[in-house]
């Protein structure tokens, strides 16, 4: 058993380690190691087209993860009175959401968005006051922020509430018989209990939206993302260049992932 799970492993993180090796190759060819250098770490840094697939990348993440942790933690407070049957119907759709492969997800949004603009164009066509052109939605940012901020509104959910379903409720009853309004508990008692939960959904949403490949390739339109720049870059033939970005992506999601599960293992203060 010992050594079925060392094969999966190494499976899953030999070819991980030789990406990160093969970085710093001192050569040009992607798959001979010809000494150790970070000169395609300084050309990934200072390549124009990388910058700006980051530059989309990181606004894209962080405006979607800041809009499923704020529309996602609400949902989460507010599925918490819920009981019954409609609190498992809920609970069945927040699931699947994350269950879904993301290439279903990236056709449907694809499909929906290109109908919804499809009905409101002509809208605001018909409706522009101005001689100029209407504007005219297509996909871009805003598909991009719409569907990767969708997708992990589910899993800032199911992060928060476990953090709910772990807080002490005495502390929120105790709050109401002293005679503090709701948003009063809800502001020094409830959110200093869950904020740990929050701040990891934030940083997990973010590493999604960031990494991700699948749902982007389908809204992005004529944006490029970091991960839709590499995928682009590959098939011309991996270079150390393609390496280093691939490195570089590995190091920030492990240290947003490492963060976020040493949030998650936190306790609060009972005081």
């Amino acid at each position: 058993m010992r050594l079925y799970v060392l094969a999966v492993y190494l499976f899953l993180y030999v070819p991980i380690g030789i990406i990160v090796l093969f970085s710093f190759n001192a050569g040009k060819a992607a798959t001979q190691l010809q000494g150790f250098s970070l000169q395609w770490y300084g050309k990934a840094l200072s390549n124009t087209f990388v910058m700006e697939a980051f530059q989309t990348s990181l606004t894209v993440a962080m405006t979607s993860a800041l809009l499923a942790t704020v529309f996602g933690t609400m949902a989460a407070l507010a599925l918490q009175s819920l009981k019954g049957r409609v609190r498992v119907v809920f609970d069945a759709l927040i699931y699947i959401a994350v269950m879904v492969p993301g290439i279903v997800i990236g056709i449907a949004t694809l499909i929906a968005l290109v109908t919804l603009f499809n009905w409101v164009n002509p809208v605001l066509t018909a409706i522009w006051p101005l001689a100029d052109a209407a504007p005219q939605l297509a996909l871009g940012y805003g598909s991009l922020i719409a569907a990767h901020g969708l997708f992990s509104m589910a899993l800032v959910i199911i992060i928060v509430r476990a953090r709910i379903a772990g807080m002490d409720r005495s502390l929120i009853e105790a709050s109401a018989d002293l005679g503090a309004t709701p948003f009063g508990t809800f502001r020094q008692v409830t959110l200093p209990q869950i904020f740990p939960g929050i701040l990891a959904a934030f940083l997990l949403a973010f590493t999604f939206s960031f990494d991700d490949f699948v749902i982007a390739f389908f809204v992005a339109g004529s944006q490029t993302t970091l991960p839709i720049y590499v995928f682009s870059s590959i098939r011309r033939g991996v270079t150390p260049e393609v390496n280093a970005i691939g490195s570089m992506v590995l190091a920030v999601s492990l240290v947003l992932l490492i963060t976020a599960q040493s949030i998650l293992q936190r306790r609060t203060p009972k005081s």
